[in-house]
């Protein structure tokens, strides 16, 4: 009997082990202090998208590798599928998406850099698209995998989250819906794609008003959302790395004429941190939003930043484990608070 409780025992100990981590995707600029974050870390890497190639609305791509990156990932056994981006602008996109030419020709091209730079996949990562263009935009999505699946290939897809599922009632909202939400429809996108990033973040921006970067309940109504329509095993939660600082800017703009100037600009931990010391603020926990944020005051005027660190990563990290989803995507290597990896396990390879 003895025997067979330690056996008992042993099993889930094993099966703990067994257990599979949610997938740690990271994003990576070619800043150098992004490179470094990924050299530093890269054991607790699952999967690097790094930012190599964008697409014009002729479908030529351009772009290339940072063959040191490349080097180190095929050394550790770390898959790398690169982003996919316009080039071209929203109008650009719009002509590409109608062009069937232009698509074949993107397509090959991907096929054809993955071949000679042994990539897993790709992800596409098309914003600022207007919600007109919501079905070409699944067909490109369509015509892509199909392509790459036929060659052991992947294809993720970074998306705006967009509940409710339509715009809402300010002019705001109506903005968002019409020309970065309303073009993805995540139901069909999901049954294409090999990996949806919700990107959960940027709820507060240089658009808005000063506010968490990625409120949790904010996040959490997001998912809730997207489980409706994306099974759990192709949903990657994003979670910020960056934040915010919020300021008063020049009010006479070029042409000579003044209007109200709040900016917002991206602050990093290595820029966010020292800042709080060098002005003395209280850096504060919002327990409701689960964000760190503080203010100071600069010409009797106040500033504001909203600073995601390792307790906000730890937050959303553990919500990635409770609803059972494939993994996280994170944004981006280099802008995060040190202490973040000492959350997340080595990769088992």
């Amino acid at each position: 009997m003895k025997r067979f409780v330690c056996l008992i025992a042993a099993l889930f100990a094993c099966s703990s082990v067994l257990a599979k981590q949610p997938d740690a995707l990271f994003y990576l600029m070619g800043s150098q202090k992004s490179v470094q974050s990924f050299e530093t870390h890269v054991d607790k890497i699952g999967l690097l998208v790094p930012t190599w190639y964008g697409v014009d609305n002729q479908g030529l791509v351009n772009g290339a590798p940072n063959l040191y990156v490349l080097n180190i990932a095929r050394q550790h056994g770390l898959p790398v599928e690169p982003i996919i981006s316009m080039s071209a602008g929203r109008n650009g996109f719009h002509q590409l998406l109608h062009d069937e030419t232009a698509k074949q020709q993107m397509i090959a091209s991907m096929l054809q850099q993955a071949s000679e730079y042994r990539y897993a996949g790709f992800q596409f990562d098309f914003e600022s698209i207007s919600w007109t263009d919501r079905d070409a935009y699944t067909l490109l999505v369509k015509q892509t995998a199909e392509a790459l699946h036929k060659h052991g290939l992947k294809l993720s897809i970074a998306v705006v989250p967009n509940a409710p599922g339509h715009a809402g009632e300010g002019r705001f909202s109506k903005w968002m819906w019409q020309y970065w939400r309303g073009v993805y429809d995540l139901a069909a996108l999901g049954k294409y794609a090999d990996l949806i990033c919700l990107m959960t973040y940027d709820q507060h921006t240089r658009w808005t008003t000063p506010g968490p970067v990625d409120g949790l309940p904010w996040m959490l109504s997001q998912l809730k959302y997207a489980l409706t329509l994306v099974p759990k095993e192709k949903l990657s939660l994003g979670i910020a790395l960056y934040g915010y600082h919020w300021y008063t800017g020049d009010p006479v703009r070029d042409d000579g004429t003044e209007a109200s100037n709040i900016k917002a600009d991206y602050i990093d931990a290595d820029e966010s941190i020292p800042l709080a010391q060098q002005q003395q603020a209280t850096v504060q926990w919002d327990s409701v939003e689960h964000e760190s944020w503080y203010y100071f005051y600069r010409d009797d005027m106040r500033e504001w930043v909203f600073m995601p660190d390792a307790h906000s990563f730890r937050d959303r990290y553990a919500l990635v484990k409770q609803y059972d989803l494939e993994g996280f995507c994170s944004w981006v290597l280099g802008a995060e608070d040190p202490k973040v990896w000492d959350e997340l396990p080595i990769v088992q390879r």
